[in-house]
């Protein structure tokens, strides 16, 4: 079993900053990739961000250039630095985590709420 918790969520207001935390704990041999995922009100969840464990990224269009997704494999911990934040990036952001611990799996965190005032 692998547990991901999520951290560094807030209020904060249009134009600033934060970095979400992901960190895994359990029983892995592998990161496959982490991703980031977001949801509002009434929307379906989106994918924000996601890094493979070869490092590479891929972004969502509305937070390229905004964001920046990496992972720290000695903490196996991933992070998601968020500039530039727009009302529009207020939801709960989701950490994913697809890993290899005898078979190919996959997690989520419970979610750190992420709130821009404008």
């Amino acid at each position: 079993q692998v547990q991901l918790v999520e951290s560094g969520g807030g209020l904060v207001q249009a134009g600033g900053s934060l970095r979400l935390s992901c960190a895994a704990s359990g029983s892995f041999s592998s990161l496959n990739s982490m991703g980031w995922y977001r949801q509002a009100p009434r929307n379906q969840r989106e994918l924000v961000a996601v890094i493979t464990s070869g490092d590479s990224t891929n972004y969502a269009d509305s937070v390229k250039g905004r964001f920046t997704i990496s992972y720290d494999n000695a903490k196996n911990t991933g992070y998601l630095q968020m500039n530039s934040l727009k009302p529009e990036d207020t939801a709960v952001y989701y950490c994913n985590a697809d890993v290899f611990a005898g078979l190919r799996r996959n997690y989520w965190g419970q979610g750190t709420q992420v709130t821009v005032s404008s």
